[in-house]
């Protein structure tokens, strides 16, 4: 089942105006959800070229005739609900277009280096002054102060730096061992939705406060934050975790399991759950076992444990072992691809694929938002915007004329 766009009501954020200058993923991830939540966004993007995402392809999204467009999936993950308008800000004709738009907004978000907003004269300290109510949201590698302040972040170099591929992978003595990064860009993605309640909370106080402010994000910063049990670990040790594969540091059994035809997840959380599992398993002495009867036994036994547990497992197929087990409320898991994903019937049946008319294709698929609320659910509004689509609607809602709006053109301010 999918969701359609539905008719119009109120949402939470509805009459917040946001001002993006942010490209590819942290920004962009945290300016959707806003608009997922009624912000009116309006992307700023560079003529010509755009989002460097637009063209981060194959795969591309196909126009109605089957044939590529511009739009790169990549992109359209990451930009619905927004409205995208072209401004060279490198030209002194676009900084000045910036600071005119951001007087009547309240949120401004930007993922420039260090520095470069100054050079622009768009910088935190020029547009508090022109909008006291507005909150600036600067993301960054690795923020505005310390010694790796200007260095430019990519996520792939902070999942290293900040730890996460200390602790992904499988264990450094079995066969492909090593570091490994996550899939997905988690460090961009954390950090966008750190940015996303930073900024709620900051439209909170300057709705009581009548105050904006800034909000300095860094993706060092937001990976450190979610190493969570690890990093906790870590501080209550001072014994750095190490890669542990598909185990969990601290609950066993709680990993990856060989079965028959295949393999499935074993996500035991209590000791009440890991009785069940031993007499689904046929094995209940298991659990009366001191060195086994509870998770902190079990954490310090795992070496004991997990090879016994190993043998169990391959004796019975993956159908048999999720039905039972599932059946006893024993946490598992079958392994899905993306397709087993999207055709899964609960993750049909919770809408998490939205089809939205798109001015190329028809229509594209996108990938839903997962928040679900009562009152003011999210809206699908827009497709993810062509490049430069609300140029003109946008300036003129901000009162610039046609006649302004085509000398603008002119000198190649805007696209």
């Amino acid at each position: 089942m999918t969701q359609r766009p539905g008719a119009q009501i109120d949402q939470t954020l509805s009459g917040v105006r946001v001002l993006d200058l942010s490209r590819v993923l942290a920004g962009p991830w945290c300016t959707q959800t806003l608009a997922d939540l009624g912000a009116d966004v309006i992307k700023v993007e560079r003529p010509v070229h755009g989002d460097d995402t637009r063209g981060w392809g194959p795969p591309f999204l196909k126009d109605r005739a089957g044939h590529d467009t511009a739009e790169a999936a990549y992109y359209l993950g990451t930009n619905r609900n927004k409205r995208s308008i072209t401004i060279d800000i490198a030209q002194a004709g676009g900084q000045a277009l910036i600071r005119d738009l951001v007087t009547r907004c309240d949120v401004f978000i930007e993922n420039f280096k260090v520095g470069d907003m100054a050079r622009y004269g768009l910088d935190a300290a020029t547009l508090c002054a022109l909008n006291p109510r507005l909150v600036y949201c600067s993301i960054t590698g690795f923020g505005q102060t310390g010694p790796y302040r200007e260095r430019a972040g990519y996520d792939y170099a902070v999942q290293g730096i900040g730890g996460l591929m200390s602790v992904t992978g499988e264990r450094d003595d079995l066969p492909g061992g090593g570091p490994q990064k996550v899939g997905v860009a988690v460090a961009d993605l954390f950090t966008g939705m750190y940015a996303t309640v930073a900024i709620l909370a900051a439209l909170r106080h300057r709705d009581h406060s009548g105050c904006g402010q800034v909000i300095d994000m860094a993706l060092l910063d937001a990976q450190v934050a979610m190493l969570a049990n690890l990093g906790a670990n870590y501080l209550a040790t001072g014994v750095a975790p190490k890669r542990a594969g598909n185990a969990h540091q601290n609950i066993v059994p709680y990993q990856v399991f060989e079965v028959a035809d295949g393999h499935i997840i074993l996500a035991v959380g209590n000791d009440a759950q890991f009785v069940k599992f031993c007499e689904i398993a046929g094995q209940p002495e298991l659990a009366r076992d001191a060195r086994f009867a509870r998770n902190a036994d079990r954490v310090r036994h795992r070496e004991t444990l997990i090879p016994l547990l190993d043998e169990l497992m391959t004796q019975r197929g993956k159908a048999d072992w999720l039905a039972t087990l599932e059946a006893a409320k024993v946490p598992c898991g079958p392994i899905n691809n993306l397709a087993e994903v999207f055709a899964d019937r609960q993750v049909r049946e919770r809408g998490m694929t939205v089809e939205v008319p798109h001015p190329l294709a028809g229509s594209v698929s996108l990938v839903a938002s997962p928040m679900r609320l009562s009152a003011t659910p999210v809206q699908y509004r827009r497709a993810p915007p062509l490049l430069g689509e609300h140029t003109d609607e946008v300036l003129g809602e901000f009162g610039w004329t046609e006649a302004q709006r085509a000398a603008l053109r002119e000198q190649g301010v805007i696209g």
